[in-house]
């Protein structure tokens, strides 16, 4: 790979800090004192449903949105009361944003252009940035003779001809479909090691997060409810929230009480209970408990948590999800072994990891115990 003028200029880190973020709309908060640093060089994904505020984040730290209180940081500088052009920052949008009439290689070159850059440095950063993103065959074509993965590139091509600190990434997939997207998530994986540049990328796609993300910041109602590697995000949620929000399938709950047992506690809800280890508080909590942590044992198991019926049955291929009866109504899941056999109607035995259990809080689903 060529190396590019800012490693060969030595341009400082691209880490990014922010401090007490918060953004309203009149009364209307949508980003609630936000603390949040991502390294230099490292790819952050913001995770979160429609309208939980991470696209303004994102916006806030580009400087298309001015934060109603607290401090943006990149590279070690303040930089909320900079403009736009003056943060080293580059952003790809969800709609490819290309000029129609312009070809591959115009497009790319016209935000150097643009800061009239010599015509020299220009041909050299096109040339480089269609070598990284495979483009160098297109570079002659318009947008209307290129697939939808294809514009990506080019829209992601833009950017990296820049060469900022940070790249800003706003849901950019969201218009491919599914086996495009699953390879333009490789595509930025591999574009992010070649670059190492700092990449801070907004989804509302679980998978797009835990694929993409070194680190994921979860967020709900403008506020942060976990930062961490996606892995530990998924083993230990910090809150009923992110339990539910992150896996596929959701992950299975009941509402019940704890109370102090013969030897530690007890957990109880409509036809269960939990003998469980001591725990710091009692009363209303919410137990969780991943599909792939429930057990499904032959129906007459003496050692069984819970005698249910199977509801519905989804083969995969690679695993069965076996749908049963809940213990307070609605459905449970446990991921199987695609060569069992189960019938509709059947009666179940579950049996449920108590290694893997999670309990959270009733009053503000922030975790209580779980796997660490």
């Amino acid at each position: 790979m060529t190396v590019s003028s800012n490693q060969r200029a030595g341009v400082g880190p691209g880490e990014v800090r922010l401090a007490g973020l918060a953004k309203s709309y009149g009364a209307v908060p949508a980003v609630r004192g936000l603390d949040l640093a991502v390294d230099a060089g490292e790819r952050v994904v913001l995770l979160g449903p429609s309208g939980c505020g991470k696209t303004t984040v994102l916006r806030l730290i580009a400087g298309l949105e001015p934060p109603t209180a607290g401090e943006v940081w990149i590279g070690g500088r303040r930089v909320d009361d900079l403009e736009p052009s003056e943060r080293d920052i580059a952003m790809v949008f969800q709609s490819y944003a290309l000029y129609p009439q312009m070809t591959v290689r115009q497009n790319l070159a016209f935000g150097l252009r643009m800061r009239q850059r010599p015509r020299a440095e220009i041909d050299a950063q096109v040339a480089w940035a269609a070598s990284v993103l495979g483009l160098s065959a297109l570079l002659d074509r318009r947008p209307g003779q290129l697939s939808g993965g294809q514009k990506q590139r080019v829209a992601f091509g833009r950017a990296v001809v820049r060469e900022p600190r940070v790249f800003l990434f706003d849901e950019p997939l969201s218009n491919l479909d599914a086996r495009l997207r699953a390879e333009m998530r490789g595509e930025i994986a591999e574009l992010h090691a070649r670059l190492g540049t700092t990449m801070i990328y907004v989804t509302h796609d679980q998978v797009e997060a835990m694929t993409l993300g070194q680190r994921i910041a979860v967020m709900r109602d403008g506020a942060l409810e976990q930062f961490e590697a996606p892995l530990q995000v998924y083993r230990s949620p910090a809150s009923l929230f992110v339990a539910g929000f992150i896996g596929s399938p959701a992950i299975n709950t009941v509402a019940g009480e704890t109370a102090p047992g013969a030897d530690g506690a007890v957990f109880r809800a409509a036809g269960l209970a939990l003998a469980l280890p001591p725990l710091g508080g009692y009363g209303p909590t919410t137990l969780g408990i991943r599909p792939e942590a429930v057990k499904l044992l032959s129906p007459e198991a003496a050692d069984a948590d819970l005698r249910t019926q199977v509801r519905r049955l989804e083969p995969l291929g690679n695993e069965l999800l076996v749908y049963v009866a809940g213990p307070a109504g609605g459905d449970w899941v446990a991921r199987v072994d695609p060569e069992r056999r189960f019938q509709v109607g059947e009666t179940a035995a579950l049996r449920l990891d108590r290694a893997r259990l999670h309990l959270f809080r009733g009053q503000d689903g922030r975790r209580i115990c779980g796997p660490s």
